[in-house]
């Protein structure tokens, strides 16, 4: 009989051992699955993103909002002549320059609204530009594994009871490692959606940028444009802090330490990640 104990308590230790291992091995297989996608995500302009998605916001643009944006130059033309002939004493200091200078600006003002999606494509392409280049100096160091030192030998040590505490501890971290790659999925897919919410209204801002007044739309809107572009910038540099620094927790003599150090900095990646959204806009003064 108590041989018969000792066998099926044997036999519980070794599947709380086994299932604790399994989880240490497969703990960041999802995560580092995901971490891999996200230069090519992140990196990737709207039209290369998803053309499909791209092209039906480009004709949008092109057949509802550039009429719009039209109409909003031609009143924006208009009121900076009057504004430029009323500053030069009520039209009793009139130059012919003035005309000129008119002119000019009328002339860039519309080859910006023509060529609106070439130059909105122009700031993510510098920005792509970027994030692929770090994507090179990064990689390398995103690839996490959780390597306890003499861990066969840590959990033969234990009891049964740890072991099955530990295997709760082990299934819990292994539950939020999926959380964190529905994260990750959530804040790439969600920006890109908003860069094309974005990208969709860009002809209205470029409008406005005829005038000093005025063109603070445009003006901000470009911001906007460059913070939302090297958002992704900051997301590589979060994944990657992530990786150096789980890195260290994850080759811990002490197996609770390491496995509790991991959660915390799982739980700070996603609230990082969050944030790189608004630390963008305030990078680039966007509001």
């Amino acid at each position: 009989m108590n041989s018969l104990t000792t066998k099926i308590g044997e036999w519980i230790r070794e599947l709380f051992i086994s299932g604790i291992t399994n989880n240490f091995q497969g703990m960041f297989d999802e995560v580092n699955t995901k971490v891999t996608e996200v230069a090519a995500q992140v990196g990737q302009t709207p039209e290369g993103w998803n053309p499909g998605v791209f092209s039906m916001i480009k004709n949008l643009s092109e057949t509802v909002i550039v009429p719009v944006a039209g109409i909003i130059l031609t009143f924006v033309l208009c009121y900076e002549l009057i504004h430029m002939l009323i500053d030069r004493n009520n039209l009793h200091d009139v130059d012919t320059w003035m005309f000129f200078k008119w002119i000019f600006k009328t002339l860039v003002a519309v080859y910006i609204l023509t060529n609106t999606f070439d130059l909105v494509m122009g700031i993510f392409g510098l920005a792509q530009h970027v994030i692929n280049g770090s994507a090179g100096v990064i990689q390398g160091t995103l690839d996490i594994n959780f390597a306890m030192n003499d861990l066969d030998a840590t959990l033969q040590a234990m009891g049964t009871m740890e072991l099955m505490g530990l295997y709760m501890e082990t299934w819990a971290i292994s539950l939020g490692m999926k959380a964190l790659s529905l994260c990750i999925f959530l804040i790439i897919h969600g920006r890109m959606i908003e860069i094309y919410l974005t990208v969709s209204v860009a002809p209205i801002p470029f409008s406005t940028m005829a005038n000093h007044e005025w063109g603070q739309i445009g003006t901000n809107y470009l911001k906007a444009l460059f913070a939302i572009a090297f958002q992704g910038f900051l997301i590589m540099v979060c994944i990657a802090i992530y990786a150096v620094l789980l890195r260290g927790v994850a080759t811990a003599d002490n197996i609770h330490a390491a496995l509790w150090g991991c959660a915390g900095y799982t739980i700070l990646l996603g609230f990082c990640l969050f944030k790189t959204s608004s630390l963008a806009k305030s990078v680039f003064s966007s509001h």
